[in-house]
């Protein structure tokens, strides 16, 4: 094939593989012919001399010919045949485990059986480049190492977060590829038998080269592969497992075995040695060589960081490809390919939906957004619709974030209480942070909350200044400061808010460096908790009280400020028990507070700090 066009961006379908895999095709057939004929040459002889004595008129010649003779048992051997088949039957229960465990566990997935490709992973434009480059090379390893003396990546290491699709790209690698897929879990190999998650592995590769010579190429993808290729620490075994130095140089000896040449070359190679014996050196036979076997190993893992150094140095997984989670416009991305394959009403076609439901999912993985679309289904299926509605995705992702709603029996007293320490939450949030979103106002108890404001940024950020966090301790002081204002004193409901408060001052006393002293807490020896070494000391205790103080005093004076806000959203959430989005607003603009700008129900939730009583 042509060298230019290595660096396509597209799959190099009709590449050095598709050529390789014709040839062995051709091989096969030939092969085929030679013991058909074979087998053939004397059924067509005995079959013509048959004929030619029917036509001389010798019938019983004839007719010999035309039958293969008859193979019986001797009589002396029936009477012993009932105790062969005993001893048969009980070496098969007693030897069969034993030759059965060493066998490769993998699943083999032939192209056309997947039913994936790479225009189906969506949300990951950089991961599919990368990709797309790995698997040309592979597709187009022959030109690629004659023309340029390169030698194509023959391991890839996928790395991310649980559910970012990183079984999915592997197979959608194959499909592309138009090879055979040899699937296995790396608790697969494991086995009660001592040596045999060694041989288990011997076998897998072997398959692999097997594969790979009959088709031109084979994609071999190892799960969760650091449950066989952890880093070593000593020769010594667990309970009821291998050791694992052992496993681990099984693994990396297999890495290299692409030259491994088959048992029908080694035999041959073997006969022609035993024949070069009784040779002078000029006439030696000439031994059988064959190409590497092209194969492609992928191996997934969320634990990069726990596999040996060797596994990874260049040579055996020399490419790790990071799969993780989308970004916004990623998300959007993927929330577009499953909802025009998922019943939905046409609201949820609107380009500002979509787009404040790719915001509010920030830390959603594509297998979670996906999980929450069949979520909304089953909302939809219950209200007994066919469709599922913006308002579904709403309940779906509520129960997703905080749990199923768990409704109980609040005193007078109490859900005045906690109406208003949750509108204090709000009010200071609306008044002092504004750059968050009021996503949802509830008193509904929702796993260990009696009531809760769901806060979140308008756009997607990765870092946060002071301000911001002085405004994210405002927000979470707001329902202590309503609960002192309107009743005098403060109740137990400000125990996670506190917590959460003092979480966030401590990171930034000790990590932030936003308390006047420069001093990182987290360089510190030791592996304490940050909160802990934070308080510990007289000098950052101080800073961190401080803090706490003055985003109390702070949330007082907006709560004095916004008395009538505080009590337009309590009054709300004692009639509605739970406010969503613009409901929120559109109180507090009843209450004569002017409406942030913009408007658009743009959130970005889940890593950010949500108050909650």
């Amino acid at each position: 094939m042509e060298l230019a066009a290595l660096g396509s961006k597209e799959v190099l379908r009709d590449a050095d593989v598709g050529t390789s895999r014709e040839r062995a095709r051709q091989a096969r057939l030939r092969r085929l012919a030679i013991v058909l004929a074979v087998v053939a040459v004397p059924v067509v002889g005995r079959t013509a001399a048959g004929v030619v004595r029917y036509l001389q008129g010798n019938y019983l010649a004839a007719n010999a010919d035309f039958h293969w003779p008859h193979i019986g048992f001797p009589p002396a051997l029936v009477s012993y045949l009932p105790a062969l088949a005993l001893v048969v039957l009980l070496g098969a229960v007693m030897g069969g485990p034993l030759l059965a465990a060493g066998r490769s566990p993998h699943v083999l997935y032939r192209p056309e059986e997947v039913g994936v490709r790479l225009a189906d992973v969506v949300g990951a434009g950089a991961v599919v480049d990368e990709v797309v480059k790995t698997l040309n090379l592979f597709l187009a390893h022959r030109t690629f190492s004659e023309q340029m003396g390169g030698n194509p990546r023959r391991a890839v290491l996928f790395e991310g977060p649980p559910g970012t699709g990183k079984t999915y790209i592997a197979k959608a690698m194959a499909a592309e590829a138009g090879v055979p897929f040899l699937f296995v879990s790396s608790s697969a190999f494991q086995s009660m038998y001592y040596g045999q998650t060694n041989r288990k592995i011997r076998s897998y590769f072997r398959a692999l080269r097997k594969y790979a010579r009959q088709e031109g190429g084979a994609i071999g993808f190892i799960e969760e592969i650091d449950a066989i290729g952890a880093a070593r620490g000593g020769m010594g075994a667990g309970p009821g497992r291998e050791g694992i130095a052992g496993v681990v140089n099984e693994l990396l000896v297999q890495l290299q075995s692409f030259d491994t040449p088959p048992f029908g070359t080694r035999l041959v190679n073997a006969f022609v040695d035993q024949v070069n014996r009784w040779l002078p050196a000029s006439k030696a036979l000439a031994k059988r060589t064959l190409a590497p076997a092209n194969f492609l190993v992928v191996g997934a893992t969320n634990r990069a960081s726990d596999l040996d150094p060797a596994l990874v140095r260049p040579g055996r997984f020399d490419r790790t490809v990071r799969v993780d989670l989308p970004s916004r416009s990623g998300r959007r991305e993927i929330l577009d390919y499953y909802l025009a394959r998922k019943a939905h009403e046409a609201e949820l076609d609107d380009p500002a939906r979509r787009d404040a439901l790719a915001g509010s999912t920030f830390g959603y993985s594509p297998v979670m957004l996906e999980r929450l679309l069949d979520e909304a289904l089953v909302w939809a299926l219950r209200a007994g619709r066919p469709a599922m509605t913006w308002v579904d995705v709403e309940k779906a992702r509520m129960t997703a974030e905080l749990g199923l709603a768990q409704p109980v029996s609040y005193t007078q007293s109490e859900r005045q209480q906690i109406a208003t320490h949750e509108a204090g939450h709000a009010t200071v949030a609306y008044f002092g942070a504004p750059d968050r979103r009021l996503d949802v106002l509830s008193i509904i108890k929702r796993s260990e909350a009696l009531g809760m404001l769901a806060h979140s940024e308008k756009e997607e950020r990765f870092t946060r200044s002071r301000s911001e966090c002085e405004a994210l301790l405002r927000v979470a002081m707001g329902g202590l400061a309503a609960e002192e204002a309107f009743f005098g004193e403060a109740g137990t409901g400000v125990s996670g808010d506190l917590a959460g408060a003092t979480r966030l001052a401590a990171q930034m006393v000790g990590a932030y460096g936003m308390a006047g002293s420069m001093i990182s807490l987290e360089a510190s020896a030791g592996h304490a908790d940050l909160v802990s070494k934070a308080l510990s000391d007289e000098s950052t205790r101080k800073a961190v009280e401080d803090l706490l103080q003055s985003a109390r005093e702070a949330a007082k004076g907006i709560i004095s400020s916004q008395r009538r806000v505080v009590e337009a959203l309590r009054d709300a959430l004692l009639e509605r028990d739970e406010l969503v989005g613009e409901e929120i607003t559109s109180v507090i603009a009843a209450a004569g507070a002017p409406l942030p700008s913009p408007v658009i129900d743009v959130r970005e939730p889940a890593a950010q700090p949500r108050s909650g009583t």
